[in-house]
């Protein structure tokens, strides 16, 4: 199912794409505008021009953070690597992998000494490994061009009517007077994603129908689930104008799909990327996961970070070229993923990840039947600095296990503060139960789970 090519753009969307977004952008100090259009152009072009392009940038990347970045110089006096003796996209192998670990341990020498006005950003996601770092100017324009033009791909703009069910307090508590008057004139609508009882769910459903929109943007699991949910009352959606249904943040499931896109009557666009990694891949309307090659190399590595041919599974490794303020490069993402040697019907030039599987997210049950993403306790224990990883295991509506690792002995308050949490969640009957422990394991298939809800959602 593909969206109807050349749409005409009705008058606010094109005064809010054209005039207000771009204006908004400039009083921020980004480019955006500028390089979506350039990257419009460059999609068109074959593997051996985007190739060129990205060794050209990766030769100037490497160049500054050489020059600049404290980290860097050192690293590559280190291994005696020199920027300038790199002849071709190849050689990054020649460099190390950056982990988690290493930008916590080096923030400040990850910084450009030339940089300013840097945001900074704290993320860990489905990982429950917090992770501080910074983003500039420059690579929030690329970022948002690449997402900007991704949305374009499927006959829709900025201005279009959107549902965004999100969960990230990122986002949800940055919902001033200010970002509530933008948000009303770019007519985007933001839906919490963590609480989702049945009363919840019929609220979502009468803002979807109320407002009508052209676009909807979440989880995969959360608009599933919202999609379960009209279904199991017999409410039709379907006949509402929705053109696409965008999904990030987890692995998308074949049966997710079929449910979002029946239920709502729309195509579904699967997007990879993550506030670290930036903006990978996004499928556009034939299929095609395309990754953003004029900002991303993407790497398959096996365990020894060697990189693999096309066609293998491995982990994803990002180079985001757009970091010289504060480098990712040869970025673990954790995530396993396959490389496509062919291109996409569509006609882009823009290389292709097969396959990604990438981590997912359950949804646990409170004691009075709200459902809630597993988000919502994922953050409660990602915000305490002395837990490095855990796992959440709710074993019935009664009993959550809560396995952690610290990097020194588990205090009382610090339990406590982690049962209050919580409790505050689902319910204050529940007993949570924290245990410490040395390591936590890996499940059957080889995979790492960090919430396990043993309780039926639906």
């Amino acid at each position: 199912m593909n969206a109807s090519p050349g749409r005409k753009k009705d008058f606010y969307t094109s005064l809010i794409s054209g005039l207000f977004f771009p204006v908004h952008e400039r009083i921020k100090h980004h480019h955006s505008v500028a390089v979506r259009k350039e990257m419009e152009a460059s999609q068109w072009w074959d593997r051996k021009h985007l190739e060129a392009l990205q060794l050209s940038k990766l030769q100037r990347l490497l160049a500054k953070v050489q020059a600049n970045v404290p980290y860097y110089r050192r690293l590559f006096a280190e291994i005696g690597f020199e920027a300038s003796n790199i002849r071709c996209l190849a050689d990054l192998a020649c460099l190390p992998l950056l982990d988690k670990p290493a930008i916590r341990a080096n923030t400040d020498e990850m910084k450009s000494e030339l940089c300013r006005d840097l945001a900074r950003f704290n993320t860990g996601g489905s990982s429950g490994e917090p992770l501080i770092f910074y983003i500039s100017k420059e690579r929030i324009s690329h970022d948002v061009a690449a997402k900007w033009r991704a949305t374009r791909w499927w006959d829709v703009d900025i201005g279009d009517e959107e549902i965004v069910v999100w969960g990230s307090p990122i986002e949800l508590g940055a919902q001033d007077s200010l970002r509530v008057f933008r948000d009303r004139l770019l007519r985007t609508k933001l839906l919490p994603a963590f609480e989702m009882s049945q009363q919840k769910l019929d609220q979502f459903l009468d803002e979807i129908e109320g407002m009508r929109p052209k676009m909807l943007f979440g989880y995969p699991s959360s608009l599933s689930h919202i999609a379960r949910h009209a279904q199991t009352r017999g409410r039709r959606m379907d006949d509402l104008g929705i053109r696409v249904a965008f999904v990030t943040s987890e692995r998308l499931y074949a049966e997710q799909r079929q449910q979002i896109s029946t239920t709502f009557g729309c195509p579904v666009a699967n997007g990879y990327g993550g506030r670290d990694a930036g903006f990978i891949a996004h499928e556009c309307p034939q299929g095609g996961m395309h990754i953003t090659a004029e900002d991303i190399i993407v790497e398959i590595v096996d365990q020894q970070g060697t990189p693999l041919p096309y066609g293998e599974a491995g982990e994803i490794i990002v180079t985001h070229l757009a970091t010289g303020d504060f480098p990712f490069i040869r970025y673990r993402t954790g995530d396993i993923g396959v490389l496509d040697s062919k291109l996409c019907v569509c006609g882009r030039g823009l290389p292709l990840l097969r396959e990604i599987q990438g981590r997912s997210t359950d949804f646990l049950v409170a004691q009075d039947g709200t459902v809630m993403h597993g988000l919502a306790l994922i953050y409660i224990l990602r915000e305490l600095p002395q837990i490095r990883n855990f796992k959440i295991i709710q074993e019935d509506l009664n009993l959550t296990r809560v396995w952690v690792v610290t990097d020194e002995r588990l205090e009382v308050g610090l339990s406590s503060k982690i049962e209050e949490g919580f409790k505050a969640r689902l319910g204050r009957g529940v007993e949570i139960v924290v245990e410490e422990v040395n390591e936590i394991p890996l499940e059957k298939s080889g995979k790492f789970r960090y919430v396990v809800s043993k309780v039926a959602t639906v």
